[in-house]
């Protein structure tokens, strides 16, 4: 009988192989805010919800109305990387069509 065959080490000792599963941890998710301006048309506020974050209208005005009276609100949680990619539509949208609308991100 060879070595190999009983699980011996060449320097006489018997190892146990073992399997260790890795932990994934979950992603950190990240607020996306609306920041309210004097400027931005509230129509346009609630289209921005309805086309980026896929609300109905009637919650797309709600979340318009308290962005409006508490001067932010929060569209949504997302993980960083889809966070970040709403974050620069919303930014790039308002500014192709000349409103100063702010869009932002923070840790939840």
């Amino acid at each position: 009988m060879s070595d190999q065959d009983n699980d011996i080490s060449p320097d006489g000792e018997s190892g146990v192989i073992t399997k260790t599963k890795p932990k994934t941890k979950k992603p950190s998710m990240y607020k996306v805010l609306l920041l309210n301006d004097d400027y931005t048309p509230m129509e346009f506020v609630v289209h921005i919800l309805e086309r980026f974050f896929s609300m109905g209208n009637d919650q797309a005005t709600q979340i318009m109305l308290h962005v409006h009276r508490r001067g932010v609100g929060v569209c949504g949680v997302f993980p960083y990387d889809i966070a970040e990619t709403k974050v620069n539509q919303v930014m790039e949208f308002a500014r192709q069509h000349q409103h100063p609308l702010h869009c932002t991100m923070e840790k939840d």
